[in-house]
């Protein structure tokens, strides 16, 4: 049975995106895929108001997040903390031996501009990573502010989260400063998972250069060098490929960018203010995310029950609380390409199953 999908990843995906998995294979080292290449890198940069090369990783977001830390750090980084995956951006640092220094804040509430202020005026530091949309929690971090503290400081690489925000929230890369913006494809972009998406600086790509260990196959000098053929570095996620072109051609030419993150906002408006009239919501106020509602299980309802109802008899699926936040939250993605009647449907199913 198709569960339909209101997490906050993987999300539910087209009928008609699917299909463009099934394409024949093409070669990668062909002049077809060049084409392929530069129409979605046009596409991309439209997306995350950039000039920037975006790169495509075959692998999920945390290989992006390796690359990001292994490419930059040459004095220390920076890992600022309040969530599930940026506290995993901090273990992938500390596991590839990196200097680092974790700050960890309450996972209710956001990065403020002043706290990165203060750390960084040590001067120990030269590359920051942040989490823009926290999947865990739904709470965004104000990046645009603390880009304006980063700003002040040449030596830094920022490096930004945007896995569960990209194509749902507007990013301005090139505006803010972002050094690299990654995203797995399987959430606001709404596309089968396996691929990751990265705007990467020229001196993100000057800082690679000078740091001497880094990764063999998250080499973004050797990437950036194929990148400039039109071609990936090794053999990629074709069939992903082939569905990310004609999403983004969706988004771009069809939809509109703006109206997708409008549409997203209110989406999120609405999940916001049903969470606010029955139960309470995880994130603190001003930090709501447009893509994720994390909502307090104030009533003490059985959220795997719950969970269980909705697949066993509607073949619909929400999600659980993350960590330690399990079973005293439950979460609801609004993201990709859900409408305001799919919802709207949802929230009333669930009122029916709690008597609310």
């Amino acid at each position: 049975m198709h569960e339909r999908l209101f997490t906050p990843g993987p999300t539910e995906v087209d009928a008609e995106i699917l299909r463009e998995l099934s394409k024949s294979q093409i070669h990668h080292r062909t002049a077809r895929f060049s084409d392929l290449y530069d129409d979605i890198q046009i596409n991309l940069q439209k997306l995350l108001f950039t000039k920037n090369p975006v790169f495509l990783f075959s692998a999920s977001s945390t290989g992006a997040m390796e690359a990001a830390v292994t490419n930059s750090v040459k004095k220390s980084c920076l890992n600022l903390v309040n969530g599930a995956f940026s506290d995993r951006w901090h273990q992938i640092t500390v596991k590839n031996g990196i200097s680092c220094e974790k700050v960890a804040i309450d996972w209710n509430k956001a990065i403020t501009p002043e706290l990165v202020a203060d750390k960084l005026a040590s001067g120990k530091f030269d590359a920051v990573t942040i989490v823009l949309n926290e999947t865990s929690t739904g709470l965004m971090n104000p990046i645009a502010e603390i880009a304006e503290v980063i700003a002040d400081y040449e030596d830094v690489v920022f490096l930004v989260d945007a896995v569960s925000g990209m194509a749902g929230t507007k990013i301005e890369v090139d505006n803010w400063g972002i050094d690299m913006c990654l995203a797995g494809v399987q959430k606001a972009f709404a596309l089968p998972a396996g691929l990751t998406v990265a705007s990467v600086s020229e001196k993100l790509l000057k800082r690679a250069e000078e740091v001497e260990s880094k990764s063999y196959y998250f080499n973004l000098p050797l990437m950036y060098k194929y990148h400039l053929r039109s071609q990936t570095r090794t053999t990629p996620a074709i069939p992903q490929i082939f569905a990310l072109q004609k999403q983004l051609n969706y988004i771009v030419e069809i939809e509109g960018i703006e109206n997708r993150f409008e549409r997203h906002r209110k989406l999120a408006n609405y999940v916001q203010n049903w969470a606010l009239k029955y139960f309470s919501i995880y994130a603190e106020p001003g930090y709501w995310s447009n893509t994720v509602t994390c909502i307090e299980n104030t009533r003490g309802v059985d959220v795997a029950n719950l969970i269980d109802t909705l697949v066993s008899e509607y073949g619909i699926r929400i999600a659980n609380g993350y960590g330690d936040l399990k079973n005293k939250a439950f979460r609801i993605g609004h993201m990709g390409d859900l409408t305001l009647a799919d919802i709207t449907g949802l929230l009333k199913i669930i009122e029916d199953i709690l008597n609310l």
